[in-house]
C-alpha cells in the first residue's frame, strides 16, 4: 500500500435525544487497482465482524445508505458493530474527475480491493450490505473469499451478465415518493462527478455473470438476505438469484410500496428484517424488536428464534396490505404485517 491518507470528520445528521455526533474517520487505501476510499464508523467489539457497505451507480455511501443508517430503529445495531462504508473510486464526495481514457477498474477488480480495505482496518470477517452494483460487488468478494464473509444482505442484485435495467428508470423507481424521486435525480443529473458515474455504470453493465449455481461449486456459503422492492425493475433478476442460492442458507424479502430502492423508501422495514437476519446469525440476542414484534405471532418468534443455527431457511413476502402471520417448513412464505 503505497499511500494513505486519514481524515477525522463528524457526520452531519439530525441527532436523537441525548444523543452525541457520531465520528468517523475517512481513509483512503491503494490497491492494485488504484486507491479507494472508506469510512469508518465506530470501534471494532470483539469476536464481531464490521458491517461494510458498498453502494449503487449513482450515488455514494452517504446518499445510498443515510436514510437507513440514521434511522431510529437501526441505532441498536450500530451501537453494536462497526461499520464501514466503502465509496467506489470517483463516488466520493470532491472526487476529482477522472482524465479523458482513464481505465475504471471491472466490478471484479472492485472486488479485489475490499481486501486491501480489512488488511488496513484488521478486520477479519464482515456483514456485507450491498444495493445493485455494490451488491454485485459483494456477492464477488463473498465468492472469491469465503472465509472472511459471515452474512449478507443484498439489495437488488443481478447477478447475470447482461444489464438490462434502464438506468435512469432505475433511480427514480421510488413507489411514486415525487419528493424523494426529485431529490435523487437532483443528486445525479448535478452530480460534478457525472463522468466518473458513467464509467462506474459502464463497467456495472460489462460484469460477468456469478454463475451461481443451487447444489454445485459456486454459490454463497453464508446466510444471505435478498431484498427488492414490490414491482421493482430488479424483481425478476432477485428471484431468479434467490431460486440459485442455497434454500437453507438463504432468505427472500420483497417489500411492499418501497419501489427500486428499499433502503431509502422503507428503512424502517429493512432495519426490522436485518435485525431478525443478525439475530439468526447468533447476534443481538436481547435486542428490542419494534414495528414487526407488536404485530408478530408465536410463530415468527420459533422461526427467528436466536440459536446460531446458520443452516435455516425462510422467505418473507413484507406486505403493509397483509394482515397475517403464518410460517412453515423451510422456503414457505412468511406474510408479515408492518
Amino acid at each position: 500500500m503505497a499511500e494513505l491518507q486519514e481524515v477525522q470528520i463528524t457526520e452531519e445528521k439530525p441527532l436523537l435525544p441525548g444523543q452525541t455526533p457520531e465520528a468517523a474517520k475517512t481513509h483512503s487505501v491503494e490497491t492494485p487497482y488504484g486507491s479507494v476510499t472508506f469510512t469508518v464508523y465506530g470501534t471494532p467489539k470483539p469476536k464481531r465482524p464490521a458491517i461494510l457497505t458498498y453502494h449503487d451507480v449513482g450515488l455514494n455511501y452517504k446518499s445510498c445508505f443515510q436514510p437507513l443508517f440514521q434511522f431510529e430503529d437501526m441505532q441498536e445495531i450500530i451501537q453494536n458493530f462497526v461499520r464501514v462504508h466503502v465509496d467506489a473510486p470517483g463516488m466520493e464526495e470532491g472526487a476529482p474527475v477522472f482524465p479523458l481514457g482513464y481505465q475504471y477498474p471491472s466490478l471484479d477488480q472492485l472486488a479485489d480491493m475490499i481486501p486491501c480495505v480489512l488488511q488496513y482496518l484488521n478486520f477479519s470477517t464482515i456483514i456485507g450490505v450491498g444495493v445493485g452494483a455494490g451488491a454485485y460487488i459483494l456477492a464477488r468478494y463473498a465468492l472469491n473469499h469465503p472465509d472472511t464473509v459471515e452474512g449478507l444482505v443484498l439489495i437488488n442484485i443481478d447477478p447475470n451478465a447482461k444489464g438490462w435495467m434502464d438506468w435512469a428508470a432505475h433511480k427514480e423507481e421510488l413507489s411514486g415518493n415525487s419528493e424523494l424521486i426529485q431529490k435523487y435525480r437532483n443528486i445525479i443529473t448535478h452530480a460534478p462527478n457525472l463522468d466518473n458515474i458513467e464509467l462506474y455504470w459502464n463497467s456495472y453493465n460489462n460484469r460477468r455473470d456469478l454463475n451461481f449455481e443451487r447444489g454445485g461449486d459456486i454459490t454463497l456459503r453464508c446466510p444471505v438476505m435478498l431484498v427488492v422492492g414490490d414491482q421493482a425493475p430488479h424483481e425478476d433478476a432477485v428471484v431468479e438469484c434467490n431460486s440459485k442460492l442455497d434454500p437453507t442458507q438463504t432468505s427472500f424479502l420483497k417489500m411492499a410500496d418501497s419501489g427500486g430502492q428499499p433502503q431509502l423508501t422503507q428503512p424502517g422495514k429493512l432495519t426490522e428484517a436485518f435485525k431478525y437476519f443478525l439475530q439468526g446469525m447468533g447476534y443481538m440476542a436481547s435486542s428490542c424488536m419494534t414495528r414487526l414484534s407488536r404485530s408478530r405471532t408465536a410463530s415468527l418468534t420459533s422461526a427467528a428464534s436466536v440459536d446460531g443455527n446458520r443452516s435455516r431457511s425462510r422467505t418473507l413476502s413484507q406486505s403493509s396490505e397483509s394482515g397475517t402471520l403464518s410460517s412453515g417448513p423451510p422456503g414457505h412464505t412468511m406474510e408479515v404485517s408492518c
